[in-house]
Order: C-alpha cells, then structure tokens, then sequence
C-alpha cells in the first residue's frame, strides 16, 4: 500500500511539474530535406519527370529544360536564393591554373586567359549565335531528350544565357563576394584546412594570383599577344558540360575570327565534331600547345584532376575551388567566367511557387515522415553549396538521400 500511494504521487508531481514548465515535452520531428547527388546535371530532368525526385538544384542550360519540355518549373533563380540580397550576382565559375603551370608556363598561362577574355567578349556582343554555339557542344545543334520527352537544344539555350551573366575581370569587389562562398562553407562544416580560420587579407592571398589575368589584358589592349615556348607534352584544360562555360566552347567552335582577328586561336584537330576533345592552342600562327579537352561530372572531380597534374587548368565552380585549396591542392583562381546562372525546379504540380511555400511544403512533407528528394549535381559543387545553406538558413536540414 505505501508503494502504491508513493507511486501516485510521484505521478501526481510529474503531472504538476509539466502543468509549470518544469519538464519539457519531447522536440518536434527535425525538418529535413533529403539531398540526392546524381552524375552530374544529365539524369535530373528524368528523375523529375519519372517521379524519382520532388526537384533538383542545377546549373544552366538544364534549368530551362523542364519549364519547356513541360515537366517542371523554376522556382527560384540561384541569385534570388536566402538569405534576401546575399546571393545576388555571386560569383560563379572561374579559371584556375595549377601553380606549377602559372610558374613555369608564364607565357601559356597569360595566353590561355587572353583566348577566354576574347571569347567572353564575343559572346557578350553575339549572345545568339553564340547559344547556337553552346546547343552545338551540347547537344549536337538537336534535341535534348529523356525517354519520350525531347525538346530543342538551341531554344533551351536562347532560353538559358539571359540568366547567366558572363564576366571576367577579378575586381576587389569580385573576390570579397567570392569570400561569401567561404563563410558559406565554414558553417556547412566544408572547410577544414589551410582556410578554416583565416582572415579575409589570408583568404584572398590562398585564393587568387590575378597575375595572368593583368598580363593577358594588357596583351589584348597592345593588340599583341606574346608566343608561348612549344609545349613538350598535352595540356589539359576541364570543363563543365554547361552554358557557365560557354567561352571555352565558343573560343574552339570560332577559332578562325580569333585567329584572323588578333592571332590567337583554339583549334580543334576535328574541324566536324560537335564536342572536339583535341585542339592546338595557336599563336601568331604557329601551334604551341597541344590541348587536351577534358569534360567532368561536377567541379569537384576536376579539382580531383587538377590535384594530379591530370589537367593544369580548368573552367570551374568557385566552391570546388575554394574545397581544394583548402585542402592543398596547389591551384589558384586566376578570374572570373561567371556570375549566376543556376536555379532549382520543382515538378510543376508541386505546392510551391515561391522559397517561403517551398518552406512550408518541405516542412509538411518531414513531418509526415516523406521529406522532399532534391538533386544535386555534386557534393561539393556550387549549387549543393547554395542549397544547403539556403536550407539551413531557413531552419530546415539536410540529409543526404
């Protein structure tokens, strides 16, 4: 009997206890996302259609893929993303060279960066012709198809470039936004080596060798670009199968204007492929680079690349950047290709339209046990970057799925 009475108290207190506040009931489910990494941008689109996935984060051209093929719609461009103003106009992919090739291959290095200034320059003044150019590397000039959907790879890309803002010059304003990206990842937990407590002064100095880029302007300026030494061996130069990279693509698809125009030129050994993987890098006429065209999944498999001597350049992601130099990987960013131009889709039936419905779907989604699957292209890319701080930033976590 005395157990008893001692029992219904101690319940009896408990009761009161939680009436007061005193004990604090069990938190809510975590609100989480599932994140999907896929291979690359490609598989996305179908996933999306097939229902495998609610939406994906991606760069261009794969974002206006699904609005026109019908299976999807933007919900929000990557400079719109939280918090409010942060993001808009981030830097987004850049040049970079391995420092070996930036030390010992001064003249090539300079040379490669005039090649991709001109063409950024050319795109900017023939946006068109040039997004028939990238439809060209794409896609072959045709349709972009997933199972039975198909639609045209050149209205994608008309479609796609007026989001993507092509610039190059690393202005001081330039590289502290680019100084986003490593806050950004010091809180996502991504950096963990020679960046994770330095100033913004140390930062920068890891970063960036605005060198070439100088060197190449006044070249372009004089209206005389200097012949490199004859390459002994293949140099590698990655990329990304998207329209960030677009001078690359239109560099090697015209080189005969930049040839005739100011001397310099990539020239495909191919002169009827779509998508050559072989060119000479040739100035003032004569051939002084074999160059080695070497296409990747993400931007982290080509800083993987880059920290092999695999490839000595590369048109990449500034937050793959940012990882690898923090990791050791002896790069630097030597300037911008460009600012903007991802997005994330949504099925078009999905309950959201803007980030604050999104929110608000994704948190009743968790807490029914059935949280939302979104892609990305990789960890580690710019785009997983900014959706998982946006996530975050907006109280939900993230899983990976």
């Amino acid at each position: 009997m005395q157990i008893s009475k001692m029992i219904a108290v101690g319940a009896v207190m408990a009761i009161a206890l939680l009436i007061a506040g005193c004990i604090t009931p069990a938190p809510p489910a975590e609100n989480s996302v599932s994140v999907i990494y896929t291979k690359g941008t490609g598989p996305m689109p179908t996933l999306l259609a097939t229902d495998q996935i609610d939406g994906y984060i991606a760069w261009q051209p794969f974002v206006e893929v699904a609005p026109l093929a019908g299976i999807g719609k933007v919900l929000i461009y990557s400079g719109d993303l939280p918090p409010a103003g942060r993001w808009q106009n981030h830097p987004c992919c850049v040049f970079t060279a391995r420092q070996d090739a930036i030390d010992n291959n001064p003249d090539l290095t300079n040379a490669l960066t005039a090649a991709l200034i001109l063409s950024t320059r050319y795109i900017e003044d023939n946006p068109n012709e040039s997004a028939e150019i990238v439809a060209d590397w794409l896609a072959g000039k045709g349709n972009f198809t997933y199972g039975d959907i198909s639609v045209s790879s050149v209205e994608v890309l008309q479609r796609a470039f007026p989001t993507v803002k092509f610039v190059n010059e690393p202005t001081d304003d330039w590289k502290n936004d680019t100084l986003e990206f490593v806050y950004a990842q010091r809180e996502l937990g991504v950096l963990t080596g020679s960046l994770v407590n330095t100033t913004d002064k140390e930062s920068i100095d890891l970063l960036f060798d605005s060198k070439p880029y100088d060197s190449a302007d006044s070249m372009i300026q004089s209206g005389v670009i200097t012949t490199p030494a004859v390459q002994s061996k293949p140099i590698g130069l990655g990329y990304l199968m998207s329209d960030h990279h677009a001078a690359l693509f239109v560099a090697v698809k015209n080189w005969k204007y930049f040839e005739d125009t100011y001397g310099i030129a990539i020239k495909p050994r191919d002169l009827t492929a779509s998508r050559p993987d072989v060119a000479d890098l040739i100035v003032n006429g004569q051939p002084v680079a074999e160059l080695r065209l070497v296409s990747a999944d993400a931007g982290p498999q080509l800083m993987q690349l880059s920290s092999t001597d695999t490839i000595q350049y590369a048109l990449v992601g500034n937050p793959p950047a940012i990882a690898a130099i923090d990791k050791g990987t002896p790069v630097k960013i030597i300037m911008a290709v460009n600012e903007e131009g991802s997005g994330i889709v949504l099925a078009e039936d999905a309950p959201a339209n803007d980030w604050d419905s999104f929110v608000t779907w994704a948190k009743t989604r968790s807490a029914s046990g059935q949280p939302l699957k979104i892609a990305a292209p990789g960890k580690g890319s710019i785009q997983d970057v900014l959706l998982r701080y946006s996530l975050e930033e907006s109280g939900l976590s993230v899983k990976e799925g």
